[in-house]
């Protein structure tokens, strides 16, 4: 049989990618999971009929996401991670040797078990002892843990349907603003500025109304719409730049990306600039 996966990225945009494979399926009671192989990409983790990662290309993600924001801040020692239940931004922050603990917050904690199975190279974290996994709901979790909790918040979330709506909210960037401390990071995955330019333009306005800086961070990533995603940074009191040597290189990630890490392309930086008349 030729079997293809096929998501709508847009309303105009479909991905098609040849399945040799299903390998897990299941409907969880927060939304549908599927594991399957593919030629292109080896193994895709599917949630509701979008991708979430990919075997071939996660790192591209899991490094940006994670090491653009660790490195603004001087001395990350406490790390917390809302969603991701594949595993990979834990295991990025874990290569840091400064940090000390990781509270790992997930909704669905099918994906974590689908992840170990499937993924063993993105949930090699969860067996760390630094690492603690809490499953329940992250804009929960933020609105009631303690002031000055953590040094880096990493928001590793779905798209923004379903339980993840609140995750780019300005009231959930206030939750997180809190639990952070006097120096604090946080870092949010905000789609593609041009499948999803209306979303990023508001998570940029959002995080704003908290964080007195405020940038936005751009890589690629192949499976995602457009093949261009953004990630949205925000800082209490570090400027937007390394504030530590860069000693972590991936095998995406480098001390010269990190150095141009907030540097934009000037059509986004219009973008963004130009965009709170619109909003």
């Amino acid at each position: 049989m030729d079997f293809w996966y096929k998501e709508a990225q847009t309303n105009d945009l479909l991905l098609g990618v040849r399945v040799t494979d299903i390998l897990h399926s299941e409907t969880t009671p927060y939304q549908r999971l599927a594991v399957v192989e593919t030629v292109e990409y080896g193994k895709m983790l599917i949630l509701d009929g979008a991708i979430q990662c990919t075997e071939r290309d996660e790192f591209l993600y899991h490094e940006m996401i994670v090491h653009v924001p660790m490195h603004v801040h001087p001395n990350p020692k406490r790390v917390c991670v809302i969603g991701g239940g594949d595993g990979g931004s834990v295991r990025e922050a874990l290569k840091h040797s400064s940090v000390a603990k990781v509270k790992h917050v997930e909704i669905d904690g099918a994906v974590i078990e689908a992840s170990k199975k499937y993924f063993p190279h993105l949930s090699s974290g969860f067996s760390d002892p630094r690492v603690d996994v809490l499953i329940t709901d992250g804009i929960e979790y933020l609105k009631n843990c303690e002031p000055n909790c953590f040094d880096v918040i990493i928001i590793d979330s779905t798209d923004p349907v379903g339980p993840a709506v609140g995750l780019f909210s300005a009231e959930f960037y206030g939750y997180a603003y809190k639990a952070l401390t006097w120096d604090g990071v946080i870092c949010a995955q905000t789609e593609s500025p041009f499948a999803s330019a209306n979303l990023l333009k508001k998570c940029w306005h959002n995080m704003k109304v908290h964080f007195p800086q405020v940038g936005v961070a751009t890589g690629f990533m192949p499976t995602y719409p457009t093949g261009f995603w953004t990630y949205t940074v925000g800082s209490k009191k570090m400027a937007l730049k390394a504030n530590r040597e860069v000693t972590i290189r991936g095998k995406y990630f480098t001390k010269s990306l990190m150095e141009r890490a907030f540097d934009l392309p000037p059509f986004l930086q219009e973008m963004l600039e130009g965009s709170k008349k619109n909003l």
